[in-house]
C-alpha cells in the first residue's frame, strides 16, 4: 500500500509541476504576443523629430524623421537574405541639420554591390531607432581592411565613422540602388507557444507512466495474495 501511495504522490506531483511549467508558458505567450502589438505598433508609427538625446531603453523603434547630409566613408555589414543569398547592409554617417552626427542603415546591397558608388549629400530620412543586440562570443572582429563587419555594433560602428551612437534604420529608399531593409519583429524571438506544447505533452507522459507503473505494481501485489 505505502508502494502505491508513493507511486500516486509522485506521480500527481510530476503533473502537477509540468502542467505548471506549460500554463507558465501559455501567460508568457500571451505577455509576448501583447509586447510584439506594441512594438508594431511603435514601429509603425507616424515618424517625429529624433529625440535630442536618443535612449537604447526609452527610444528603441522609436519612428523618427532626420532632415541633413549624407556622407561620404559607409561602412559594410555581411548579412544574408531570403532567396537573395549573402550581400551587405549599407551603414553610413549622416550630419543632421543641427549638426549632431548619427548613423544610417541605409539598406542591403548584393555583394557584387558592395564597393558600387552611392548617392551622397542632402537628404531626408524617414526610419527608426534602433540598437540591435547582434554582438556575443561568436562574433568575428571585422576586417578594417577589407571593411567587413560582421554585427550593427553600435558603438564600434559609431567609433569608427567619428558618429554618435546612434542608429536609423531606413524605412524607405536612401536614394541608393539598393532594398531597404526595415525595422520588424521578425527577429524577435517567440517560442513559448512550442515550450507550452513540450511541457503539456511531457505532463501527459508522465501521466501515462505512472498509470504504468500503478497498475504494475497492483498486479504484482495481486499476483503475490495466496
Amino acid at each position: 500500500m505505502r508502494r502505491l501511495l508513493f507511486l500516486v504522490f509522485v506521480g500527481l506531483a510530476g503533473c502537477a509541476v509540468l502542467v505548471g511549467l506549460g500554463n507558465w508558458q501559455v501567460r508568457r505567450l500571451g505577455e509576448k504576443q501583447d509586447l510584439l502589438s506594441q512594438i508594431e505598433t511603435r514601429i509603425a508609427a507616424a515618424p517625429v523629430a529624433m529625440p535630442a538625446d536618443p535612449d537604447p531603453e526609452r527610444d528603441t523603434f522609436l519612428a523618427v524623421q532626420v532632415a541633413g547630409r549624407m556622407l561620404d566613408g559607409e561602412l559594410h555589414v555581411l548579412v544574408s537574405q531570403k532567396r537573395i543569398g549573402a550581400g551587405y547592409r549599407i551603414i553610413a554617417p549622416f550630419r543632421t541639420e543641427d549638426g549632431r552626427m548619427i548613423l544610417i542603415d541605409r539598406g542591403f546591397v548584393r555583394t557584387g554591390q558592395k564597393d558600387a558608388p552611392r548617392s551622397i549629400g542632402p537628404m531626408t530620412i524617414t526610419g527608426n531607432l534602433h540598437w540591435p543586440d547582434e554582438v556575443d562570443g561568436f562574433t568575428p572582429d571585422p576586417d578594417v581592411a577589407g571593411n567587413i563587419w560582421f554585427a550593427r555594433d553600435v558603438p564600434a560602428l559609431a567609433q569608427a565613422l567619428n558618429t554618435d551612437p546612434i542608429l536609423v534604420i531606413a524605412r524607405s529608399n536612401t536614394d541608393f540602388d539598393g532594398t531597404p531593409l526595415p525595422v520588424t519583429t521578425v527577429g524577435i524571438p517567440n517560442d513559448h507557444l512550442q515550450y507550452a506544447v513540450t511541457w503539456y505533452g511531457l505532463a501527459a507522459v508522465w501521466a501515462a507512466m505512472s498509470i504504468y507503473f500503478l497498475w504494475r505494481s497492483r498486479a504484482g501485489t495481486k499476483g503475490k495474495q495466496p
